[in-house]
């Protein structure tokens, strides 16, 4: 384990304690969720080091680098992860008419495959390597350990994509760093991530699925996910809610809190959620952040 002395965000020393929660997915290990005196960031610490990270995420139960249809959970994953490719389309590449992608944390490749037969430049970089493997079955021929990060040249890309992926990055601001150097002038980063203040986080607390420690080092919200990237000269130029997450967050918040996953419950959480994200959206399980080289 490694423990952070200064905060990911502002670099302040001082932390308190804010949840303990436990993995579900893998150790059934507590882990403390700590939260920034200074800026407010929130952060798991201690945490894996890079190198002992890999056995946290060796389960049937994460699912977000497979292709399974089997069980309930895959099934749902599966049918919004499909669903929402062509949404992921049309609010990135098509709305900034942007010809080049690097899709950090792809996956098996579905987003990418769909961006290429689109008719663009697309790379994909992605940790795991049975993912990378299926990524390139799907005929996605760019796909890479993310170390080839520092091999891409400078100004390559008009867009970079991170579908849930921020808050697992270990060297978060060296990685921001490079997305800075890939960029085009005045090109586009797009992240999607959980949101701590949401409606559903509220009502589950240590229970929430997205917390998802240790496999999610730190917990975004609005603020903290602003002044990361603002740190790094990127402006926040507009922000989504991701409808479909807070349903299936609850089924598996449902699960870790009672040992069922009670889909009745699990609806009506989604859409109490999504009605409070007509009017904060704030209230949203996760948010996706797009954000503008400055």
């Amino acid at each position: 384990m490694e423990k952070l002395t200064n905060c990911p965000v502002c670099l302040g020393g001082d932390f308190k304690e804010v949840l303990s929660c436990t993995d579900y997915t893998t150790s059934k290990e507590e882990f403390v969720i700590c939260q920034c005196s200074d800026c407010s960031f929130r952060f798991t610490n201690p945490r894996p080091d890079i190198k002992e990270s890999g056995k946290y995420y060796q389960s049937d139960d994460y699912i977000s680098h497979t292709d399974s249809k089997k069980g309930l959970l895959n099934k749902i994953y599966q049918i919004s992860r499909d669903y929402m490719i062509s949404t992921k389309y049309k609010s990135t590449l098509k709305k900034y008419n942007a010809k080049s992608l690097i899709d950090y944390g792809c996956g098996t490749g579905d987003f990418l495959k769909y961006c290429l037969d689109k008719g663009h430049h697309a790379i994909g970089l992605e940790i795991d390597e049975s993912a990378r493997k299926i990524a390139i079955q799907k005929g996605c021929q760019e796909v890479f350990n993310p170390s080839h990060l520092e091999e891409l040249s400078d100004h390559s890309a008009e867009i970079i994509t991170l579908w849930h992926v921020l808050e697992h990055i270990h060297d978060l601001q060296p990685t921001i760093q490079q997305f800075s150097r890939l960029l085009t002038s005045n090109g586009t980063i797009v992240i999607a991530v959980p949101n701590h203040q949401s409606y559903d986080a509220n009502y589950y607390g240590e229970y929430w699925a997205a917390y998802d420690v240790p496999r999610h080092l730190y917990h975004f919200n609005l603020q903290s996910i602003t002044r990361l990237m603002g740190n790094e000269g990127f402006k926040l130029i507009e922000t989504k809610p991701m409808r479909l997450d807070p349903f299936y967050i609850a089924l598996l918040s449902n699960k870790y809190k009672t040992g069922k996953m009670n889909p009745i419950k699990a609806v009506f959480i989604g859409v109490m959620t999504n009605l409070k994200i007509m009017f904060n959206i704030t209230n949203s399980s996760s948010i996706i952040y797009i954000f503008k080289k400055q």
